[in-house]
């Protein structure tokens, strides 16, 4: 399936796209064996409020639906959490809405507001238009922001989830990672990332695939990331993401394992409808 032309053509009418995508080369000339496309992306939905503070998930849907793709990682996501996102189930909703098959990992999950009502969540989630065969809550270090005397901890909210896309198992991981300026606690949750994501390729059936979608909350160039381009490739998509009104750094991240997946284009998506920019990329599946 090539999503490509028709993607172009929704997000440049729309005025979406920082920079236009390649079209690829026949989408018929991977159909012998070789590759399979794949359009994935990456969203700090912020709650659900743009970069006005105004909570509006018909707003955040009707972008994500003009990205038109078919994986799509997502960031403080709300599930009954609180008043900013009226008590509602972000990830649910905004599956259901785009026809996605959805996985939520919550980093928080704190008890009701009310006896009787949903537990409050809050964390990642992966949505997709191929199966979701298996998922996984994964713990990586973390510095609490609901403890008042947090101190570096293992917690969940790593998500992983394994897909079938044409008859091939891809790897998914969406993540985010602490904001704070010390970068120490960056780095810890790089390492486990990393541990994590060689524990699948050794376990896994030769060749595994893996795309990690996330915001990553430093620049590509920060010294604490520099440990996952050992092993993955950063699509590059051309531009900053952060604060989505006039950006100035690129915090938001599609890569994927350097031997089994191939970066066909990247962009960001020009949109206020969070406080992040998304980014979009066409990638290429091995077999």
């Amino acid at each position: 399936m090539t999503l490509r032309r028709r993607t172009v053509e929704v997000l440049v009418a729309a005025g979406l796209l920082g920079g236009v995508l390649v079209p690829p080369a026949t989408a018929a000339g991977q159909g012998h064996g070789q590759s399979v496309p794949l359009r994935v992306a990456t969203y700090n939905i912020h709650a659900g409020a743009g970069m006005d503070n105004v909570f509006d998930l018909d707003r955040q849907a009707a972008e994500l639906r003009s990205l038109d793709a078919d994986v799509i990682g997502l960031q403080e996501v709300d599930v009954h959490w609180g008043d900013r996102s009226q008590w509602r189930d972000l990830a649910g909703e905004l599956a259901e809405r785009l026809g996605m098959a959805v996985s939520f990992a919550p980093i928080y999950r704190l008890d009701p507001a009310a006896p009787g009502a949903p537990m409050r969540e809050f964390g990642v989630a992966v949505l997709s238009r191929y199966p979701i065969v298996s998922a996984e809550n994964h713990d990586i270090t973390r510095l609490s922001t609901q403890d008042p005397n947090p101190v570096p901890a293992p917690a969940p909210g790593f998500g992983e989830v394994v897909l079938r896309v044409r008859g091939l198992p891809v790897h998914v991981y969406a993540t985010h990672l602490d904001y704070r300026g010390d970068p120490s606690v960056r780095i810890a949750q790089v390492a486990d990332t990393r541990r994590i994501m060689a524990e699948d390729r050794a376990a896994g059936r030769k060749p595994v695939r893996q795309i990690l979608l996330g915001d990553l909350n430093a620049a590509p160039a920060a010294p604490e990331l520099a440990p996952l381009w050992q092993e993955l490739t950063d699509v590059e998509p051309g531009g900053p993401t952060f604060p989505a009104l006039d950006p100035v750094q690129r915090i938001d991240y599609v890569a994927v394992s350097k031997d089994t997946v191939r970066v066909r284009d990247a962009a960001v998506a020009e949109t206020l409808a969070s406080d992040h920019r998304p980014v979009v990329a066409d990638l290429s599946l091995r077999r």
